[in-house]
């Protein structure tokens, strides 16, 4: 299934993926997993799926995830769950479910796509973040210490 998309349909949704999770991590959100679905459906590429500790840090996840990916002109296509243990955010090609740890157990999504591989996100989100970051001027400002540049 994986060959109906471009190779770089596939990358660009993988760095997608990678971003919303780093999203999820920065605010706190435990057991964070991306899940590669091209081998398995169609339908979308990755899940995103993190564990948030209450109502409040699982919005702050999802609404943080829509502005991480309108700024990679990916836009959010569906919402559900803003009344239960669970929040999922469709975007096309990556799914965000982010879960209370009782929602994340009843709906256990990680073993029903058991058959998804799960992704190594944190170098490839690093490598993009770092892509995106201003870069730092080479040289010390002037008369700064270039052995202890702390002083």
């Amino acid at each position: 299934m994986a060959g109906i998309r471009s190779e770089a349909a596939l990358q660009r949704s993988l760095e997608n993926a990678c971003l919303v999770a780093k999203v999820c991590e920065d605010f706190r959100g435990q057991d964070v997993q991306v899940l590669d679905l091209t081998n398995v459906t169609s339908l979308f590429d990755f899940f995103v799926i993190a564990t948030g500790n209450n109502r409040r840090q699982l919005r702050a996840m999802a609404d943080s995830a829509d502005d991480v990916m309108e700024s990679r002109q990916s836009f959010r296509m569906g919402s559900e769950g803003d009344d239960g243990p669970w929040i999922c955010h469709d975007y096309g090609d990556v799914v965000l479910h982010v879960f209370t740890p009782d929602g994340r157990a009843l709906y256990d999504l990680e073993n029903l796509w058991g058959d998804a591989i799960r992704v190594d996100w944190k170098p490839v989100a690093q490598k993009i973040s770092g892509q995106n970051s201003t870069p730092q001027p080479e040289d010390s400002p002037p008369g700064q210490d270039e052995k202890n540049p702390t002083d």
